[in-house]
């Protein structure tokens, strides 16, 4: 046990300089900067090649990191972040996210994609104490962790940046009034951030031995978890959140295995939302600018097309199927399943106003839902179908059901958690799903006695249900309901002062888009005819928000037209598939700087 402690204080220092730099610039600029972990992904790749190909020793290799991370930090914030200014920070946040594809495919396309042993800058295992082997590598990662964050409080209290720092973060617009040059003062704090996440890739690198280009992710949203543990703008709470976390996770590991390393992550991240939704150290003060929520169309509206011009879509959509091959049917058929999940999110994120960031979670508890009615019970496919579609909205809703107390960014930060609890309960549900091995031989489709066996039927059958999706979610926008789901992401205190609880109809259009999200997840299972927890990851959470930002988050026909976008050209392209996610996050900054809107919208 004495080894599993000293394994999570090792790991939560490296989360802690990650969640340092997450704080700060969150601190600085009211943006939570989701880019931070592809920078500890860099730092991690310069320094391999730097010390394995190069042959350099350890203090060029932290120089060189130093340097390259720097320069990128500056860049994010000077080229991409700042001429968002004046727009809402969900813009700049799904930014962020864009950028982190770039970085991450980037790295994966320059260093290839295999695992490859990390060079032995420092001693990993040479000292022994009380049983506990470790290395000089650990020593210098404690030694580093300790002295950056002296060295950062220092340099907040006392320097004269730093305290130009603090005051930026405390009114922007009073430090600008007093002479404080705020442009350079965020700059820095994204530079600072960046440095200390390629640092951590350094240290991280030398502790697990083997490393991947796209470790960075994994790392960053795990970091980011620290951070929103401690409270986000909390330099202290940034650290404790670190520290807590790695220790966490290294017992829970240590007790429950490995598979149930998500669960205790993001578990114990909504445990404290709920609990003190500010964090361990933030302080408990309302929040005035809500990063995540909101949209930043600027009053944009979806085009709306007459009745006839709608009839004439989707007779176009149920013509498709005979006409086309059976590699573009296959495409189709992806394109159509995101399409799904994607049109119910223009109803809460879109409408409503709030950024859900782990759709992914309901999309697997439809998935497997119907793998198991068919499989084990021997259900027929149309009644699995409903069936996947209720159980995901039913389990989504209960398991976000606390969230929907918190204000803003708060709910958010909770779908990531809530999104990977939902993976992680499939994967830790070994006897019902097999956990990690995933399940096998889930029949395809048979609809009135008919098996739709090949891509063609497959397509036809995605393009009916999508088209019922159109229909239920540009009915409700057109009823009642949807004009207060409208009035909530226009001005949600105006929506309380007429006596409208968010809250309440925030969850009520998150259970409509999980349950088209377990309709995406059922479909996805039986053309598949395999599932397994791998694939409802993240990027799948990611890529479907995006598809709705390209489209415009509001409209479910852009839902449509982002889907065929991003995911049915792309497919034409799938030799490549890592400049395929590249282009995903290049097509996410250029929408969101130039076109924000989307692209089936217009500004009102």
């Amino acid at each position: 046990m004495i080894d599993t402690l000293f394994s999570g204080l090792i790991h939560g220092g490296a989360y802690a300089l990650v969640a340092v730099g997450v704080s700060l610039i969150f601190g600085v600029t009211n943006i939570v900067n989701f880019a931070q972990g592809s920078l500890v992904a860099v730092g991690m790749m310069l320094a391999w090649y730097t010390g394995s190909v190069l042959g350099w020793p350890i203090i060029p290799v932290v120089v060189a990191v130093i340097v390259v991370t720097a320069l990128l930090g500056w860049l994010i914030n000077a080229g991409i972040i700042a001429p968002l200014e004046g727009r809402k920070p969900i813009a700049a946040l799904l930014a962020t996210i864009g950028v982190g594809q770039i970085l991450d495919n980037g790295l994966q396309i320059v260093f290839g994609a295999r695992t490859r042993p990390f060079p032995k800058l420092l001693d990993t295992s040479n000292l022994q104490v009380a049983g506990v082997r470790f290395g000089t590598s650990d020593i210098v990662m404690v030694a580093v962790t300790v002295l950056a964050m002296l060295g950062l409080w220092a340099f907040l209290t006392y320097g004269k940046a730093g305290r130009a720092i603090r005051a930026t973060a405390q009114d922007p617009q009073a430090a600008q009034q007093m002479g404080i040059p705020v442009k350079r003062i965020r700059n820095l704090a994204f530079v600072i951030g960046a440095v200390l996440s390629g640092i951590a890739g350094i240290f991280i690198g030398l502790f697990n031995g083997n490393i991947n280009p796209m470790n960075g992710g994994t790392i960053g949203l795990t970091a980011f978890v620290a951070a929103a543990i401690g409270g986000l703008g909390s330099i202290p709470g940034a650290v404790v959140g670190g520290i807590v976390l790695g220790v966490v996770e290294a017992v829970g590991v240590f007790w429950f295995g490995d598979g149930a390393h998500d669960l205790i992550t993001f578990g114990a991240l909504i445990i404290i939302l709920i609990a003190r939704p500010q964090g361990l150290l933030g302080p408990k003060t309302d929040v005035k600018s809500e990063p995540m929520t909101g949209t930043f169309l600027a009053g944009a509206r979806p085009i709306a097309l007459p009745w006839w011009g709608n009839l004439a879509l989707a007779a176009a959509l149920l013509a498709t199927p005979f006409l086309f091959s059976d590699y573009l049917a296959g495409i189709g058929t992806q394109v159509a399943i995101y399409a799904i999940a994607a049109v119910g999110l223009t109803l809460i994120s879109g409408s409503a106003g709030q950024t859900i960031l782990g759709l992914a979670g309901p999309v697997a508890f439809g998935a497997y839902a119907s793998a198991i009615l068919t499989t084990q019970l021997h259900w027929p496919f149309l009644a699995a179908l409903l069936a996947a579609g209720v159980i995901a909205a039913l389990f989504a809703s209960i398991l976000t059901f606390p969230s929907w107390k918190l204000s803003g960014h708060y709910v958010a930060i909770a779908t990531i958690g809530l999104g990977a609890v939902m993976v992680a309960l499939i994967r830790v549900a070994e006897p019902l799903t097999h956990g990690s091995l995933g399940i096998t031989g889930i029949p395809f489709p048979t609809v009135f006695g008919a098996t739709l066996n090949t891509q063609q039927k497959i397509y036809l059958l995605d393009v009916i249900v999508l088209l019922v999706a159109l229909v239920i979610v540009m009915r409700i926008q057109k009823a009642h309901l949807g004009h207060v789901f409208d009035a909530i992401g226009s001005d949600q205190e105006a929506s309380e002062a007429i006596g409208i609880r968010p809250g309440a109809y925030k969850a009520l259009a998150y259970a409509v888009a999980a349950f088209l999200a377990g309709l995406a997840g059922s479909l996805l299972a039986h053309q598949y005819t395999y599932v397994d927890p791998t694939i409802f990851n993240s990027n799948m959470s990611l890529l479907i928000l995006t598809i709705i930002v390209l489209g415009g988050m509001n409209s479910p026909i852009g839902a449509v037209l982002g889907s065929i976008i991003l995911i049915g050209a792309p497919e034409l392209l799938r030799v490549v598939p890592e400049a395929r996610i590249l282009a995903y996050g290049a097509l996410l900054v250029l929408v969101i700087m130039f076109r924000p809107q989307g692209l089936f919208a217009r500004k009102g």
